[in-house]
């Protein structure tokens, strides 16, 4: 097969979807040998897939169509030429806000969740009213949709109203080599020396994300937390600034207990495993995830973990994390409360978080891709390409819409 992957979406790797194409990539390079690989990266990301320039041909994408709607227009326009040009057999976008209308040939999408039917707030107008019109009418063009839980497949067909037969569950994996049990003595000692941290802490890995990654409910809990107990454990948080981060970064200077919150940053994959080692507990409190994976991978590393389970992190985490309930503050202190001072509620959770992890594999999600790719080339060829003309925007805009986006 002559296989194309799209991968401008990555946010220069410091998102979930990025994460998901780096790791796709690493997956399929055992696949090389027996397929042709292209992948489309924008300029300044091409360091990241160094390690596949020698299976897999990297295309260049200018910089200038990095920004979010000049980048739609590339989807929409030149990469579609580009695929022609190369005559791929099958084209995978993993990001439903950039799938293709036009149909140079079979088309794979993944979506991850869909937020902005369930999130309010969580984009700006334009990308909300954009993923709620327009990705519903693409989302038909597409001859697989790969959805990375069930819950997230439930969705898809609740608002876009699409056949069960051209959705398939593929979860995402875990990079068993890098997110495995390690010293943690020595992990102690790594991030006392890089970060400072000397004391017990919690961990919550998310961008910094305001109101949808729930870092304001957190932060609220953990000084109600600190305040009571006066217990030494502080707060980490890993991720990179995105949208709301200000008012995240405003409630840790406000905090009486700031000295005791640690806010560093995008985390690079390297150091992740190191980081998961070392922490006491990691918290996960997020409003809505399709997937989930920075518990997967703190349970793989032997932390334990208390999660929110809205959306698909049900499924994920199973029976083997403690669940706070995001949008209480006060159960949120509870739980912090309870496991920082039970050591065998934490173990307890160790054990059972381990078991859970090894149930996921990236190379069993490249497995289960490629099947998919042979089938969108089957669906594309009793299916021939219909017209190029996108319709009036006026199917699936349901009146109820109106309400969270004014909120």
């Amino acid at each position: 097969m002559r296989i194309g992957l799209s991968t401008s979406v990555m946010q220069r790797g410091r998102s979930g979807v990025g994460q998901y194409i780096l790791a796709l990539v690493r997956a399929l390079l055992g696949e090389a040998h027996d397929h042709d690989f292209t992948l489309f990266v924008l300029e300044e990301d091409l360091p990241l897939f160094a390690f596949a320039a020698a299976a897999m041909k990297l295309v260049p994408v200018s910089e200038r169509f990095r920004s979010p709607i000049k980048n739609v227009l590339w989807h929409q326009i030149h990469l579609p030429r580009l695929a022609r040009r190369l005559r791929l057999d099958v084209l995978h976008v993993p990001s439903y806000r950039r799938m293709l209308w036009p149909q140079p040939c079979a088309l794979v999408a993944t979506i991850h969740d869909l937020a902005p039917f369930r999130v309010p707030k969580k984009y700006s107008l334009l990308r909300m009213l954009y993923g709620r019109i327009l990705v519903p009418w693409l989302a038909r063009r597409q001859d697989e949709i790969i959805a990375v839980s069930e819950f997230t497949v439930a969705d898809i067909n609740t608002f876009f109203n699409l056949p069960h037969r051209r959705l398939r569950v593929i979860q995402n994996g875990l990079d068993h080599a890098r997110f495995c049990l390690g010293s943690r003595a020595e992990a102690r000692t790594a991030v006392a020396s890089s970060h400072g941290l000397h004391q017990p802490f919690f961990l919550y890995v998310a961008r910094l994300e305001h109101p949808a990654k729930n870092h304001a409910r957190l932060i609220t809990a953990f000084n109600r937390f600190k305040a009571e107990t006066r217990s030494p454990w502080q707060l980490v948080l890993a991720g990179s600034d995105w949208h709301g981060a200000e008012v995240v970064h405003g409630l840790i200077r406000q905090s009486a207990f700031a000295s005791d919150i640690h806010a560093l940053g995008f985390v690079p994959d390297a150091d992740l495993p190191t980081l998961y080692r070392a922490a006491d507990l990691f918290v996960f409190p997020s409003l809505f995830e399709g997937f989930g994976l920075p518990p997967v991978e703190a349970m793989a590393c032997g932390c334990p973990v208390l999660t929110s389970s809205r959306g698909g992190l049900e499924e994920v985490i199973g029976d083997a994390a403690a669940i706070l309930d995001p949008e209480c503050t006060a159960d949120i202190q509870t739980q912090l409360t309870r496991l920082a001072g039970d050591l065998h509620a934490l173990e307890e959770l160790r054990a059972k978080g381990l078991v859970q992890a090894a149930k996921f594999d990236w190379r069993l999600t490249a497995v289960a891709t490629l099947k998919t790719y042979t089938d969108a080339i089957a669906k594309n060829k009793k299916s021939p390409p219909t017209g190029t003309r996108m319709p009036l925007l006026r199917a699936n805009f349901r009146p109820e819409y109106m309400g969270s986006l004014a909120r």
